[in-house]
């Protein structure tokens, strides 16, 4: 018995370790995301989003006034002031005049640049540069430095994406989609999916058999016909080839094989007693399958749900097939698709775009969560 024990501690242990081990896989990124959307650009650029609550040191670079601001001091002509223009709080830690190397001398020293020319830079920003004889030309002298800047979070970048990307339309765009495309697939396979575990009608095996058939179909092998069908059918009734209505039908198409196959699956395990005491009672199909299977099935429609809302939610070829990618019409996926070809360095609308879109989803999938390892389950081990 000790034995046994020691064996079903050590089971249940393994299983511990490695869900916290795909929960550490999927959480980890997903908190770098959100991380780096909140954080300045310029900090972006410079650390990884594990450093983002710990100052971030860069090297920089930057002009010294012109020579029209200079003035005489005990026989030596002066330039000083703050490089920081700007008043950021930084500290700089070394200092250089030339690219090749930026962090020459150390902060608070004089450089001698040559011809008596000498430069200091302190930490907070503040320089000195003095010479035995006038400063000509129009444009400082160039200096380069290394500096830290203390954390930096803000709002700005949701901002941009969702006033000034157009991220905002096509998050609308993608709800508009996505939930009818969840919610008809659920009406129409639960129908089905009661009818085919407790009527009896010829055909019906041949039928169960076709749905399971249809579970292996690809996408895009299926796609084009399905297009070409739509649009077919569309001319004869006059109706424009690029609209939501199309893309509800295709998404429901593709997702009812899976829908009707895993509610059959948990109808059919229901106790066969309910069912024939509500006959006896005068019940139609229609009342029993209203007023018992459906209460009963929730947990397998939520767990259907959150499989066809994240499949449709992240969906790009469908929804560039069938609606296009105009302004009015582009879904998150797609415009997201697009700024990473116009805006590929601007991290910062990367990141922050990359989390409006998986925000919706982890929304969904919280909220049903404690039904979903229930219907799937309960839909597995019970057949009929």
């Amino acid at each position: 018995m000790a034995v046994t024990t020691g064996k079903s501690f050590v089971g249940r242990f393994g299983v511990h370790i490695a869900v916290l081990i795909f929960v550490a896989i999927w959480t980890v990124p997903t908190l770098g995301i959100l991380v780096s959307s909140l954080r300045d650009k310029d900090q972006i650029i410079a650390s990884g989003w594990w450093n983002s609550f710990a100052s971030s040191s860069q090297t920089e670079a930057g002009r010294l006034p012109p020579a029209s601001v200079q003035v005489e001091k005990d026989g030596k002509f002066v330039l000083e002031g703050n490089i920081f223009g700007d008043g950021a709080a930084r500290d700089i830690s070394a200092f250089g005049v030339k690219s090749a190397a930026p962090t020459q001398y150390p902060a608070g020293t004089t450089a001698e640049l040559g011809d008596g020319v000498t430069l200091q830079l302190n930490a907070d920003g503040g320089f000195v540069m003095t010479s035995p004889k006038a400063f000509e030309g129009a444009r400082g002298q160039r200096v380069y430095y290394a500096s830290s800047a203390p954390p930096k979070f803000t709002s700005d970048n949701y901002k941009t994406v969702l006033f000034s990307e157009g991220i905002g339309r096509s998050f609308m765009n993608s709800l508009t989609v996505t939930i009818p495309a969840t919610v008809i697939p659920i009406l129409i396979a639960a129908f089905a999916a009661y009818a085919l575990a407790w009527m009896r009608f010829p055909g019906r095996a041949l039928l169960i058999a076709v749905i399971i058939g249809l579970l292996v179909v690809p996408l895009q092998m299926s796609l084009i016909p399905l297009l070409k069908l739509y649009n077919g059918v569309g001319s004869f009734f006059g109706v424009p080839s690029k609209t939501y209505l199309g893309i509800w039908l295709a998404h429901t198409g593709f997702g009812l094989p899976f829908a009707i196959y895993l509610l059959r699956s948990y109808i059919a395990g229901l106790p066969r007693e309910i069912m024939e005491s509500a006959r006896i009672d005068g019940a139609s199909d229609f009342e029993i399958f209203v007023k018992i299977v459906l209460p009963l099935s929730f947990p397998v429609l939520a767990s259907f749900a959150i499989f066809q809302f994240l499949w449709v939610w992240n969906d790009l070829l469908v929804a560039m097939v069938f609606l296009g990618t105009e302004g009015d019409q582009i879904v998150l996926t797609a415009k997201l698709n697009a700024l990473l070809g116009s805006r590929g360095g601007d991290w910062e609308i990367l990141t922050t775009s990359a989390f409006v879109t998986i925000i919706v989803p982890l929304i969904v999938f919280f909220s049903l969560q404690r039904y979903f390892v229930r219907g799937l389950l309960a839909g597995s081990v019970k057949g009929g």
